[in-house]
């Protein structure tokens, strides 16, 4: 039905999917959760990517295997399946335990939020406000957290905002609502209604008339203020058409080979990606973010959003993009951009897969969009000690975000070890280092599935290795380094609900053996869980690591202490992590990158007044005529200018 393994999900198939569960539950109506591509088991699909690799004929491919996630509405159970769509049949179909909570959709989101304006007890509240006429109310549904070991039910947390204006842009943002209805999103049923602090302790009252205040805007055309006018034109062109292919969802780029996926839970994937033909990585993913709130207060106390887990990643836009950087006297720098953005409510994440001509992959994470606020009385200049004044009536609270990035190798095969290397200085000694300079690298080897911390002071990298193939120059194993990003951990109290749920971003690195369906840093279900399922489970069970099929898991992220500045909208927040080849080749790959081109230019002759154009718009358009012409050689080459005519001659 499909042209690979690890092609994503089709609208056909989740139309057929849904036919085939359908039909197992005669009479019973089902609300789909989750229709998606099961992983496919890794034994099976290897055989057919080492075929695709080397050339060879292609075996079998893995069958067909389709996850879905969903509700029955007569009983409200929840449920897991498994179908084979090659053979159109239900494989299982199991009960999930009633504490057990699948992913929010936007179908679900939107319909807490219409529930949410039309309750009679959110209009009560609404009513106390008595706020002006052609002012708009409106509500984010936020999954819930949790606080209480024994809760079930599936539940959204409202958080109400009031916009001044129509406008599609109106930042409502800016005017927090001091109220916020807690609903059951199965039954439909209004649990209680909370009331949110709004001073600088605990306390709470009441929902009493609107104080006006001014909101703080974004949109172009309903700002007092002039826009920038001092920018020029920025054209990015490739007149001769892209460098890379793609081939379905098959990507070729210089040496590099991969392919994209999508699934509702991580969004882009990179499978099989190999360099030169030789095998590098498995699989590449961001597999988990977390948001904690750092606000102590009820019900902020339980404002963390598991962004993957909880919701997925949807709303992505995907680019491939080629771009050059200037570099004067050295190779072009050539990069493959493979980006998705994602919208999550208020946050907008976007996650770039960096290639380059070396032979390096970096990961880079921007985060923007707009803060979560709470309601402030801050008339009289009042603060808190976990959030900033970000405008009259609203404070955005301290948070963080947490990231997990999951990193199945395949160094030149399957069989490999992760070590870390610090550089130290060598001791002072009259004979090995009389001058006191020297310093050298001492390698620890992770034998056994378990964590490891970063050190900036002692320059920490981690390398995952194939200790069966030797660089003949270097006579060390290859490997790929992982610089990692020095990050702080969760900040919240061990004893949290929100830590006891994300374990994952406790330490920086996480190191566990493989096993099919260990996906996810923070285990399979993340909404409303009450502990972690993942990586803090698998490294508990000791295995072994070393010259074995690992997964190295890297916990990244940002605390983000919100300034003014970050408000109506936040300057696009960079962090990023590289990973680079080592021992692969004999030189660097880049010896058979496009070379250097020095230019003489010499004005041999120019009519008095009759210059046709400046010698820097000439250097300029002679570097194009000998990317032209020369095709790349490198070299130096002199060029003579004489009366409008253009000479070029390769120096000696």
């Amino acid at each position: 039905m499909t042209s690979h393994p690890f092609d994503p999900i089709r609208p056909n198939e989740v139309s057929l999917a849904a036919e085939i569960l359908q039909a197992s539950f005669p009479g019973v109506s089902l609300r789909f959760k989750v229709i998606d591509v099961q992983e496919p088991i890794k034994r099976d699909v290897v055989p057919y990517l080492e075929a695709e690799r080397l050339g060879t004929p292609l075996p079998a491919k893995p069958a067909r295997i389709i996850q879905s996630l969903f509700h029955r509405l007569d009983t409200k159970a929840f449920l897991k399946a498994l179908i084979n769509l090659d053979t159109r049949t239900v494989i299982s179909a199991k009960e999930l335990p009633k504490h057990v909570q699948g992913p929010g959709d936007i179908d679900e989101v939107i319909e807490i939020e219409q529930l949410c304006l039309k309750h009679p007890a959110v209009l009560a509240e609404i009513e106390k406000l008595k706020l002006p006429s052609g002012v708009t109310v409106l509500n984010d549904p936020w999954i819930y957290g949790c606080d209480d070991e024994n809760e079930t039910r599936r539940l959204f947390q409202c958080y109400m905002y009031m916009a001044e204006t129509n406008h599609a842009q109106a930042n409502h943002y800016s005017l927090p609502l001091p109220f916020s209805p807690v609903f059951d999103c199965l039954t439909h049923e209004l649990v209680r209604m909370d009331y949110l602090p709004t001073g600088t302790d605990h306390s709470t009252t009441e929902t009493s008339p609107w104080k006006p205040v001014k909101a703080v805007e974004y949109a172009h055309d309903l700002l007092n203020e002039p826009l920038r006018t001092d920018l020029k034109p920025y054209v990015v062109q490739q007149p001769e058409g892209a460098s890379f292919s793609v081939n379905g969802n098959a990507v070729h780029w210089q040496k590099w080979d991969f392919r994209i996926g999508f699934n509702y839970r991580d969004g882009l994937v990179l499978y099989g990606v190999t360099y030169d033909k030789r095998s590098v990585f498995y699989r590449l993913s961001v597999c988990e973010m977390t948001v904690p709130y750092g606000d102590p207060r009820a019900p902020y106390h339980r404002k963390q959003a598991f962004d993957a887990g909880d919701i997925g990643t949807p709303g992505f836009n995907t680019k491939h993009t080629n771009y050059r950087t200037a570099e004067a006297t050295v190779v072009r720098k050539r990069q493959l951009v493979v980006q998705v953005i994602c919208t999550v409510s208020n946050y907008e994440y976007i996650f770039a897969w960096i290639f380059d001509q070396a032979g390096s992959i970096e990961l880079e994470v921007r985060a923007t969009g707009i803060l979560s606020t709470m309601p402030i009385n801050n008339e009289n200049g009042a603060t808190v000690p976990w959030g900033t004044n970000v405008g009259p009536g609203v404070m955005a609270a301290f948070h963080q975000h947490i990231f997990s990035m999951r990193i199945d190798p395949a160094i030149d095969g399957h069989d490999n070890t992760v070590i870390y290397q610090d550089s130290v200085p060598m001791p002072d000694d009259p004979v090995a280092n009389p001058y006191g300079v020297g310093y050298v690298t001492e390698t620890t080897v992770l034998k056994t599935s378990g964590t490891a911390d970063t050190n900036v002071e002692k320059y920490r990298v981690f390398k995952i290795r194939n200790d069966s193939v030797i660089n003949t120059i270097s006579r060390k194993p290859v490997a790929y380094t992982l610089q990692t990003l020095p990050s702080q951990m969760m900040l919240m109290s061990p004893l949290s609900f929100n830590r006891r749920r994300a374990q994952f971003a406790t330490k920086p690195i996480w190191v566990t053996r493989y096993q099919d369906g260990e996906l996810h840093a923070a285990g399979e279900f993340t909404n409303q869980s009450k502990k972690s399922s993942g990586v803090k489970e698998w490294v508990e069970r000791n295995n072994n690591i070393e010259n074995t099929d690992v997964v190295l898991w890297h916990t990244f992220g940002l605390t983000h202490n919100p300034r003014p500045e970050d408000f109506p909208i936040m300057p696009a927040e960079r962090i990023s992590i590289c990973s680079n080849r080592m021992g692969f080749s004999r030189r660097t790959p880049l010896s058979t990158s496009l070379l250097p081109i020095k230019l003489l230019i010499v004005l041999n002759c120019m009519r008095m007044g009759k210059v046709a154009e400046p010698w820097q718009h000439l250097a300029v358009a002679l570097q194009k005529q000998l990317n032209r012409k020369v095709g790349g050689e490198g070299g130096v080459y002199r060029v003579s200018v004489c009366c409008g005519n253009r000479y070029v001659r390769k120096c000696k």
